[in-house]
């Protein structure tokens, strides 16, 4: 027992990097280390300080609670990345209270049950049409061949983005996801920021097409929505766009490429997948659970609140280890077991309450029918790679690459 005591001690004063190559590569032992001291942990691994909660029932309480704000993750004081700040402020991700909710109706109608699976056919197709191109080089990068441009194709689709234009999504997305992971640096807040100006330049000009041609998309429907009286000013849809080349592709493109990663990695449940493709869905969902693409998320305490004891004071912030609730032994057997029939599996990996993510089912349908159809066409998938690179992002569980083979 003394023992015990005195390693938790070591740790709480020891200061622990969750950007080390080692937590990066695996950070679930990390997570428990944590847990270990306390589900709510005070620390300093970024440059503000804050509380750490890797506890389910912890971090369940705090993504209901709206007194947890959603905070920008550049603050309005800054003169800098003028563009980028005005952009955030806008964003429905960085709202709180009437504002979130007015936006997030507005919006959640492209992404009701119906709309999204009336995308399955599309998604299909592109599916189909993206290992077409593969099929016969016996090898893929699942990143760069199948998870990512099926994400920029669907979400281009809907938000009303033009075929031709598509190619750009890539650089756009990965340079304005750095910007709000916790990781970010001055150099990727500058090339952000001149990022976000292309494309205001470019929304702009597309809204303004759309506003003179109507079609079936996102940016038509929020046009609509404005003459019909809804209180959306021109900047919230700007912003709505330039977050949703955000949103549409890293969760996304994580979520498939993990979920390869975790089926090839576990032989016996890829197996089971592949003998009864009924359990896709839950396969999916246990994917979410195991190597959650989105990792954490923070929040900022508008009042004195006490959770499990802990004292939480107004304007401390509060970083949600996603991950870490997700593979919380009180809350799930066997934590770090991948089970793709387990049931029920309520994991956190799209958050919850009211900021819980808009984008969810298009996220999972197009993992689904991704996964599906990559192992029903290609046999003997095999990892190509003994070392496979994660990159440096504390917000989002991403990999690098994932080259595969097949015979």
């Amino acid at each position: 027992m003394a023992n015990d005591v005195k390693e938790k001690q070591e740790f709480r004063e020891a200061a622990f990097s969750l950007s080390s190559p080692e937590c990066l590569n695996n950070p679930y032992p990390t997570y428990e280390q944590l847990r270990s001291v306390h589900p709510i942990y005070r620390g300093m691994a970024f440059k503000n300080p804050g509380w750490y909660v890797t506890g389910y029932d912890e971090a369940l309480m705090i993504l209901k609670d709206a007194r947890f704000k959603n905070r920008m993750s550049l603050p309005q004081t800054t003169r800098k990345y003028e563009a980028l700040k005005r952009v955030q402020s806008d964003m429905m991700l960085f709202k709180n209270g009437q504002d979130h909710k007015r936006l997030r109706l507005l919006v959640s109608r492209v992404f009701t049950p119906d709309v999204v699976e009336s995308y399955r056919s599309y998604i299909e197709e592109t599916v189909h049409e993206l290992l077409n191109k593969v099929q016969y080089n016996y090898k893929l990068d699942v990143i760069a061949d199948l998870a990512f441009p099926l994400a920029s194709l669907v979400i281009a689709k809907i938000i009303g983005i033009p075929a031709e234009d598509r190619h750009q999504f890539r650089e756009w997305a990965v340079s304005l996801i750095q910007t709000i992971d916790f990781t970010r640096s001055r150099k990727a807040l500058i090339d952000g920021n001149d990022t976000t100006k292309r494309l205001l330049v470019y929304f702009k000009e597309l809204i303004q097409k759309r506003r003179q041609n109507r079609k079936q998309d996102l940016i038509s429907r929020l046009i609509e929505e404005k003459q019909q009286g809804d209180k959306l000013t021109d900047e919230e849809i700007l912003a709505t766009c330039i977050l949703l080349v955000i949103a549409g592709h890293e969760t996304t493109v994580n979520l498939i490429s993990n979920s390869i990663l975790c089926l090839l990695n576990h032989s016996t449940q890829l197996a089971r997948l592949k003998e009864n493709p009924s359990l896709i869905d839950a396969a999916v969902e246990e994917c979410l659970r195991y190597e959650s693409p989105t990792q954490m998320t923070a929040r900022t305490a508008s009042e004195d609140i006490e959770v499990n004891g802990v004292e939480i004071k107004q304007g401390d912030q509060v970083y949600i280890l996603l991950g870490a609730a997700n593979r919380d032994s009180k809350k799930f057997s066997r934590p770090n077991t991948l089970d793709i029939t387990r049931n029920p599996n309520p994991h956190l990996a799209f958050g919850y309450g009211t900021h819980f993510c808009l984008g969810s089912s298009l996220a999972r349908l197009e993992a689904q029918v991704a996964v599906q159809t990559l192992l029903q066409r290609m046999d003997h998938l095999q990892i190509a790679s003994p070392d496979l690179q994660w990159r440096k992002l504390l917000g989002f569980r991403a990999l690098k690459e994932l080259p595969v083979t097949f015979g």
